[in-house]
Formats: C-alpha cells, structure tokens, sequence
C-alpha cells in the first residue's frame, strides 16, 4: 500500500480502495521482453514500479516505438477495458520492458470494475472524450493526408510535364528532320554528287556530330546574338539564303566561321549549300536526340526523387545521406519553392546516419512548407538548409526570410491542433507530427533556434547512436 501511494496513479485512493489493490493485483519483476503485444486480447493493465519501458504501434506490419520512459506510475494495456464492448477489447499497442523492471499488474476485469463502480462520472467524460476525439483525430488525419498528397501530387506533376513536353517537341521536330535527310539521301542516290563530294560530306558530317556530342560552351543571349550575326553575314556573302534559318542551330553547335572557312574550301562551288542544309540537319538532329536525352533523364530523375522521398522500396530504419533526403524533399515542393531561393549550405563531409527515412522526409516536408508559407506574400525570399556534425549529433536547420513567431505564441507551436494559419488552411499537427518523429523516435532535438522579422531558423539534433 505504501509503494502505490507513492505513484500519480493511487495517490488520491483512500486506504479501502488501496487495500482493494492490493488484494486483487500483484506485483511482478520481468526481463527484458514483451508485456502486450498489439491485437492480442487484453488481459492486464500494467503499472510500471521500476524500471524501464517502450509502447510500440504496428505500421504496415512493423513495430514502431513511440515513446519509451522509466517514469515510475506509467501505465498500459488494458487501459480501455471500463469501454467495454463499445471497442475492441485487445491491446491497442504493444508494451515492451527495455531492461528488467518491477510493475504492479491488474486482471482487465477488475480494472474495468474499479473504473465504472468508483468513478462513475469520469467514465462517461472519458467515453466521451474518447469516441469524440477518435472522431476528430480520423477525419483531421485523413484531411491532413489528403492535402499532403494533393500537394506532393501537383508538384511532381507540374515537375514531370515540363520534360515530358519538352520530349514531344522535340519528337516532333526530329520527325521533321529526319523526313528532310531522307529527301536529301534520295538526291544523292540519283548521283547529283560524285564521289569525292560525297566522302568529304559524310566527313563534315560526322565532325560535326562530334561537336554537337561535345555540347558547346553555354553562351549569353548577347554573344550567341553576335555569333548568329557572324554566321548570317558569312552565309550572305557566300550566296545561300536560307543561312539565317540554320544560323541559330550552328551557334547552338559550337560551329563558327573558321569551321564553314573550311567546309566552303572542302565543298565549294555549287555543292556549298546543299552541303549546309546536310549539315544543318544533321546537327539539329543531334541537337534534338540531347534534348530529348536531357528530358527523359530529367523524368528519371523525377522518379528517383519521388521513391526516395517516399522510401517505398526501403526497410523502415537505414543508413543514409540526410542530403539526399533533403533534395528528394524539395523536388517533392518544387511548385512551392517557385520563385524563392534556395540556398544549401551543405556539409558534404558528414557521413550517412541510422534513421527512419521516410519519416524525417515528413518533418522536412512540414518545416519546408511552414518557412515557404512564412514567406508567402512577400517580394521573393530565402529558403536556407544548413547541415553540420558536433558531439555525436548531425544537426538540420532551415531557415526563412518570414516575419518571424510572435515571443508570446512559441511556447505553443509543438503542441496539437495550435496553428496560426487561417481556418481551414492549417490542421495545426504539422509541427507536433514532426516533434514526435525528432524527439520520441529518433531521441533528438526539434527547436525554434532563432525567430525574428527575416530570420526565422528551425534545428533538428540527430543524435549518432540509432533508437534500440
């Protein structure tokens, strides 16, 4: 009697409710193991006396810790039981002892009697309270997900339709490419070249190829201006007209003057512009197959980046490169980043660490969306993701260029349901979602590092030893 009275639990009971414990429960020691195992029927409700323990919730079929203490009093099971039939009467988690410990145990049944016959009023609160926020918590989950999703959703498919184009277009104007060498090999098979012209044409071609393969110097739109110029006045004053319809896709190629100096003293004469359209065909085709490369390797990218975001393919808890975590995260938001810029300060030096991936990419997600809605209305901003390792712990902080939390609000803002966003644009679970994951699960650190007008910084401690 005199040990539950110590504990938050029984410290009100009066000595006949005590000694009705006493009675009807007992006290175990256990080992390191299994105290109830989630969906199995519920029998006990465990008191913890001394010692320490870990509750543990199923998601898609494997156990996740969501919390783990040693504060004597902390109870679990069969704590549901006064609800009778109204609920499934199983183990709603699963309780697992991390080292030996002492716990005071009690039957379901009389747990679920000592709740209706001495708090009959508390039970009906509690039921209420119970089904009431179970109703609320499903359909705020399920329009929290809802919005994630069609977020992640828009932006992935405004990202995949700007290549997806680009691959069309392209398409399209090889097809049209491709259509005008086979007229020009049609031509050279009535023999209107003789041999010599052909060899050094099929040469030119094949150099000019080459060039194009190179990818040539990226130019400012003045200097390829200026080139397009050189290259036009060249073509006029060798007599070929449709030079400045070619000139833009030669200076795309890296080719310039010196090099037509040498394709008009190779070919010359009547030959010269038939030898330019060749060529001015073959390096459009090699210029549309890149852009086509360049598109298709962009959408697999996109791919990439979206199973990475997701870890769909991946255990629950890997080794990985927070950085890579970080970029999936903002192509999943590049439609929001629109406009803002992103600066990395990255230290590339940091070695992977042990996490549950796809839930940080949750955090990331929510402070990401947070800074970039701090930053909404405003001319511009600045999204800053710096990363750096000190005293066994990686750390991550992302930073806005917003207005900054009020002093008096950001004592509140990890708590549940609290949002300063309008109604029906925020849940408010967004940074307590994010708080679990850092704290309960990884055993780090989530904070408000800095916060005024035009510096506003958020910290994430990861500490290098994984959760057990």
């Amino acid at each position: 009697m005199d040990e539950l009275r110590t504990l938050f639990l029984f410290e009100k009971l009066d000595e006949d409710k005590l000694a009705w414990l006493c009675e009807r429960g007992r006290v175990v020691e256990v080992e390191p193991g299994d105290l109830t195992v989630e969906g199995e029927p519920s029998r006990y409700l465990f008191v913890l006396l001394e010692g320490e323990v870990a509750i543990l919730k199923r998601v898609s079929g494997v156990d996740v810790e969501v919390n783990r203490t040693g504060h004597r009093g902390v109870y679990g099971g069969a704590w549901n039981a006064y609800l009778g039939d109204r609920v499934p009467q199983t183990y709603p988690q699963s309780m697992r002892a991390t080292r030996r410990s002492r716990l005071f145990v009690l039957e379901a049944e009389q747990f679920s009697f000592l709740m209706r016959d001495w708090f009959p009023m508390a039970v009906h609160l509690l039921e209420g309270l119970f089904f009431g926020m179970r109703g609320v918590q499903e359909a705020v989950s399920q329009r929290e997900r809802l919005l994630a999703l069609g977020a992640l959703s828009a932006g992935l498919t405004h990202e995949l339709n700007n290549p997806a184009a680009a691959a069309v277009r392209a398409t399209a104007g090889l097809r049209e490419r491709v259509a005008g060498m086979r007229h020009k090999l049609g031509l050279i098979a009535a023999g209107i070249y003789d041999k010599s012209v052909l060899v050094t044409l099929i040469r030119l071609q094949e150099e000019a190829a080459e060039r194009v393969a190179k990818k040539a110097t990226q130019l400012s739109p003045l200097e390829a201006s200026d080139r397009e110029d050189e290259l036009g006045d060249w073509f006029d004053d060798h007599g070929i007209g449709f030079g400045w319809d070619v000139a833009p896709v030669f200076v795309q190629a890296g080719l310039d003057v010196p090099w037509l100096d040498q394709v008009a003293e190779l070919v010359g004469g009547e030959h010269l512009g038939s030898a330019v359209r060749w060529l001015g065909y073959t390096v459009e085709t090699e210029l549309l197959m890149n852009e086509i490369e360049d598109s298709t390797t962009r959408v697999s990218t996109l791919v990439g980046a979206a199973r990475q975001y997701s870890q769909l393919d991946r255990g629950p808890f890997q080794t990985v490169d927070l950085h890579e975590l970080l970029d999936s995260t903002l192509v999943m938001l590049a439609r929001k980043i629109d406009g803002i810029q992103v600066v990395k300060d990255y230290d590339r030096s940091i070695a992977p660490i042990g996490v549950y991936a796809a839930e940080l990419n949750q955090v990331w997600t929510n402070l990401v969306d947070n800074a970039l809605g701090a930053m909404a209305g405003t001319d511009g901003g600045t999204l800053t993701i710096r990363t750096w390792e000190s005293d066994g712990s990686v750390f991550v902080e992302i930073g806005d260029t917003g207005p900054g939390i009020p002093a008096d609000i950001q004592g509140r803002i990890f708590e549940p349901f609290f949002t300063t966003k309008p109604v029906g644009e925020g849940t408010g679970l967004g940074l307590d979602i994010s708080w679990r994951i850092v704290v309960n699960k990884h055993h780090g650190d989530l904070r408000v590092s800095n916060s005024e007008p035009g510096d506003t910084r958020f910290e994430v401690r990861l500490p290098r030893t994984p959760p057990s």
